[in-house]
């Protein structure tokens, strides 16, 4: 049975852990009968999820306690440590943004305890946020593949730890998988999700109940608070394997954004409003200072001439530059990626726009447009879309608040890749990566690949670093990125 958890605020408080094993497990991810897919919402696998405090009768019979395990920590606030097993042989690990830094170094040491401890050299620890040496000396493997919070990470990113996952779970059957984040569970959700696409591709019936246990997380822990740009990606990347998304290899210019309804970041009404573009989270455009008045227009028209090439994973943000004071807020942020845009005309409601979707200074109507070409050359025919006399631009774009790059702290450094152990030698933007997944009948039974043979592991990864491999089509660059939540 697992001990209530002592109260909040109590120094010192434990949280005591009674892992439990299905009588038969199946499937090298370890799902089973009575295992994962079948315990209450609020256990999801083997460990509790904070709050919970017991495990239902219908489950007890079929469970046999391993031995006690526990994790102590100090409370402040709320539980400043989220230990969950998704699955037998997946665990998360997360700690909230505003933790206490003495209070996080002392729970990471009780995380390393415990993990070792229980599967001794088996896990090896994705770590989806920004490096902390702490990390690396407290866990004997360790894969770097951290982006920034709220942000989602690069699609040739997820298709790496994907495939470095199913590599590391189907080296062993004792192998597990831990992920490591710190912020935002949007993290663990993205890969989660991603995960629950790839292996349903590559894995057998036995396996359903992981499949289940990783979408019930998913839904009810992850989606509440993740961001639009995070579930757009985890959209293409499941069309990708299932090929339901067409590859799009024209090149791609932007010429004009548009947004429909104006939000209210001034007083008075109205807003500042200047774009930042970034092509695998490198800058590569900056806008003048657009001034529109409160109720002068229903919608502001950024024009870029001639048009931007883009290609790859785009990030956009749109900031208000505040009028008396030298500080600037998110209006909102989109990303997205060329390979998935068929249209020359996309458009973006406020439910799938970061931040704004949950801000009420935007429009619940608002929208933004984006309008391409597949050449640099003016569109002819969009006169329409000028500004009125009352918008103003500022093209002083020296201005430091302005050029300030909130991600150049993590800028040059480099993902810890598995080329050499994961065997993988293609990208998911070449055409080639469902069709680099091998297909499992069963536990004991024959396999057949699709196109291509399962990789093998042939080397421990062991703080490795090592540039990914990256698809001539895609854009993408190997630098992990970070920003803080005020820019």
């Amino acid at each position: 049975m697992v001990s209530p958890l002592p109260p909040p605020h109590c120094p010192g408080a434990a949280l005591h852990v009674q892992p439990y094993k299905a009588a038969a497990s199946h499937g090298p991810h370890g799902a089973s009968p009575g295992g994962a897919g079948s315990m209450p919402l609020k256990l999801v696998g083997k460990v509790l999820l904070k709050g919970s405090t017991r495990v239902t009768p219908s489950v007890q019979p079929h469970l046999q306690p391993i031995r006690n395990m526990s994790v102590s920590r100090t409370m402040e606030d709320s539980c400043e440590l989220d230990l969950v097993y998704v699955t037998e042989r997946i665990i998360a690990v997360s700690f909230p943004s505003t933790a206490n830094e003495e209070n996080f170094r002392s729970n990471l040491r009780e995380v390393a305890q415990m993990l070792k401890s229980k599967h001794g050299g088996n896990y090896l620890l994705f770590n989806l946020s920004e490096r902390r040496p702490d990390i690396t000396k407290l866990h004997a493997k360790v894969l770097e593949f951290g982006w920034p919070d709220l942000h989602t990470p690069a699609l040739e990113k997820i298709c790496s730890i994907c495939k470095a996952m199913d590599t590391w779970l189907n080296a062993d059957p004792h192998n597990v998988v831990v992920l490591h984040n710190k912020g935002n569970r949007g993290r663990i959700g993205v890969v989660i999700a991603a995960y629950m696409h790839y292996s349903n591709i590559s894995a057998s019936a036995d396996q359903a109940l992981d499949r289940f246990a990783m979408k019930r997380f998913y839904e009810d822990k992850i989606v509440p608070i993740g961001q639009p740009s995070q579930r757009r990606y985890v959209h293409y990347f499941s069309g990708l394997l299932s090929g339901s998304i067409k590859m799009n290899n024209k090149p791609l210019f932007l010429h004009h954004v548009i947004m429909h309804g104006i939000p209210n970041f001034e007083s008075k009404g109205g807003c500042r409003p200047f774009l930042r573009i970034y092509q695998a989270m490198q800058p590569v455009y900056t806008s003048g200072i657009y001034n529109i008045p409160g109720d002068s227009q229903t919608s502001v028209c950024i024009t870029i001439e001639p048009g931007l090439l883009l290609k790859g994973d785009i990030l956009l943000k749109c900031y208000h530059k505040k009028f008396r004071s030298p500080a600037r807020d998110v209006i909102f942020r989109v990303q997205f990626h060329t390979c998935a845009i068929h249209d020359l005309g996309v458009v973006f409601g406020k439910e799938d726009l970061d931040d704004a979707f949950k801000d009420d200074r935007f429009p619940e109507y608002g929208k933004v447009e984006f309008v391409f070409s597949y050449g640099p050359e003016k569109i002819q025919g969009m006169e329409h879309l000028e500004n009125g006399p009352s918008v103003s631009v500022d093209y002083n774009t020296s201005d430091p608040l302005i050029r300030w790059d909130s991600y150049d702290n993590f800028s040059g450094h480099r993902d810890d890749g598995m080329e050499e152990v994961v065997g993988h030698t293609q990208g998911p933007l070449d055409g080639s990566l469902y069709a680099k997944v091998k297909k499992k009948d069963s536990l004991h039974g024959s396999t057949g690949a699709v196109n291509a043979t399962r990789p093998t592991l042939s080397a421990t990864p062991n703080h490795v670093e090592h540039t990914l491999s990256v698809s001539s089509d895609s854009g993408n660059s190997t630098a992990s990125t970070k920003t803080d939540k005020t820019d």
